[in-house]
Order: structure tokens, then C-alpha cells, then sequence
């Protein structure tokens, strides 16, 4: 079965934090994402959009009152941004280094031929990856 579709879809990754602050520290001042929207006290949850204006994708995390979110639940749950540009890719390490993170090993070591991952708060990891994408 093939299925049409007339518009590029949009993604989300939603995921919850218990380090809201530090989580949004870095994926603004480190990766140069922008607050896109906030939430507060929707049903329990308060909650932060980061991305870039009409991009096709946003971030977005969450607190739940009462509830604890945890880390990340192995050390290969990656968000990976294809940076075919060196310069542009050599810009975000930089961005990063300067925000105050440093690299860390990749878990597989694929990873570390073409790229440079960095841990966030919450044990998630991201990978800039200096290829392209296809």
C-alpha cells in the first residue's frame, strides 16, 4: 500500500525532565535553540518548546508535579544533527564548548568517525554529525 503525503510532517520529541532549567540552558545557550513557547500548570505539566522558528521539528519538555522523570535510559539515546558544512558543524562544537559541555565518548563508536556528541542534564545525548544526510 502507498500512502500520499502533501505536506512534509512536522516532529515533536517530547520528553520529561526534572532539570528543566539546565535542560533548557542547554539546548538554547549550547545548541542555539530558541523558546519557541512555555507552558505552565496544563493539567499538572508545565512545559518548554525549543527549536527555530518554522523549522519542521521542536523539542519540547516537560515537568510533571509529583512525578519523577529519571535519565536517559542508556547512553545511545541520541538526537543526531547532519551538519554536511564543516565550517557550520565546527560553529555548534564551538557554541558548545563555550556554553561550558564538553564531548563525550560515543556509546558506538560509529559516532566519533564523523562527529561529536555531548551529554545533556538528564543523560540524553546529541550528535553532531559533520556528513550528510542520504
Amino acid at each position: 500500500m502507498t500512502y500520499f503525503v502533501s505536506q512534509t510532517p512536522r516532529l515533536r520529541v517530547a520528553r520529561p525532565t526534572d532539570n528543566m532549567a539546565e535542560v533548557v540552558h542547554f539546548y538554547t545557550v549550547g545548541l542555539g535553540m530558541q523558546e519557541l513557547g512555555r507552558f505552565q500548570d496544563h493539567d499538572g505539566f508545565d512545559g518548554v518548546m525549543l527549536g527555530a522558528a518554522n523549522a519542521p521539528y521542536h523539542l519540547e519538555f516537560t515537568t510533571c508535579k509529583g512525578h519523577k522523570a529519571g535519565k536517559a535510559p542508556t547512553q545511545d539515546n541520541l538526537l543526531v544533527f547532519y551538519m554536511p558544512d564543516r565550517e557550520n558543524y565546527q560553529l555548534a562544537v564551538t557554541r558548545m564548548k563555550a556554553a561550558g559541555y564538553n564531548p563525550v565518548p560515543s556509546f558506538n563508536p560509529y559516532w566519533d568517525k564523523q562527529g561529536t556528541t555531548f551529554e545533556d542534564p538528564d543523560g540524553y545525548r546529541v550528535v553532531f554529525e559533520n556528513a550528510d544526510w542520504g
